[in-house]
């Protein structure tokens, strides 16, 4: 996510940015695999008990763990873009914040999801 680094004024810049994004999705491409890969070995094994409770609880935590790490870092440690960067500096904090809290959100329903569906 470096298309805030580079303005997209210049073709060089517009491609640094292209690169840079799309590296970034197909990292992502390559997490979503794996995981699912080892969601898929883990239901051949037997392991744990399944319920459409679990993994809508674990879709609600992996969300929710994305929003809050990806929030902190481009939005709060890298400043890379915020969640309305059509507003003025000063009004971009409260919608960060709102996207770190509804993160807090879904990791909180997750959690419980999850929990829930061991007993």
């Amino acid at each position: 996510m470096i298309s805030g680094w580079f303005p997209p004024t210049i073709l060089e810049n517009l491609e640094a940015n292209t690169l840079g994004d799309g590296l970034f999705h197909s990292l992502t491409y390559v997490f979503t695999i794996m995981g699912v890969f080892l969601l898929w070995r883990s239901y051949l094994r037997g392991d744990g008990r399944w319920s459409l409770r679990t993994l809508v609880g674990c879709l609600l935590l992996g969300w929710g763990l994305f929003n809050v790490v990806e929030g902190l870092i481009n939005h709060h440690i890298l400043g890379v873009h915020h969640v309305r960067d059509d507003l003025p500096p000063s009004e971009q904090l409260p919608w960060d914040l709102g996207f770190l809290a509804f993160g807090v959100v879904l990791i909180s329903i997750g959690w419980w999801l999850v929990r829930s569906s061991k007993k």
